[in-house]
């Protein structure tokens, strides 16, 4: 799976790319046909404390996948998408295996 991870208008530190990366990463585990991730942080201009963006989207054959979150921090907004992620993963699965043993 390739994946790109965009920080647009901030520096993002190695600390926050790995982390981001690395649990990204780990949606392969759940499905392997994952083609691709792009992951987009971005800062709200709002007064909201919850102005951290994690946008991602999963490009799977037939389908992409895309979440968005807010939170006070990067880390919990990506947390927080991956585990949307997988949850979409999981519906997505489930709802081929039924397509296909009905065929």
């Amino acid at each position: 799976m390739k994946h790109s991870i965009q920080t647009p208008h901030f520096e993002a530190s190695t600390q926050l790319l790995k982390f981001a990366e690395e649990h990204i990463s780990k949606l392969q585990s759940i499905n392997d046909r994952i083609i691709e991730a792009h992951a987009c942080l971005k800062i709200d201009k709002s007064d909201n404390r919850e102005n951290k963006i994690c946008e991602i989207k999963l490009i799977v054959p037939g389908n992409d996948l895309f979440t968005l979150k807010r939170s006070d921090t990067f880390e919990d907004a990506i947390l927080q998408s991956v585990s949307a992620l997988k949850h979409q993963l999981e519906r997505w699965s489930s709802r081929g295996k039924q397509h296909t043993a009905t065929i």
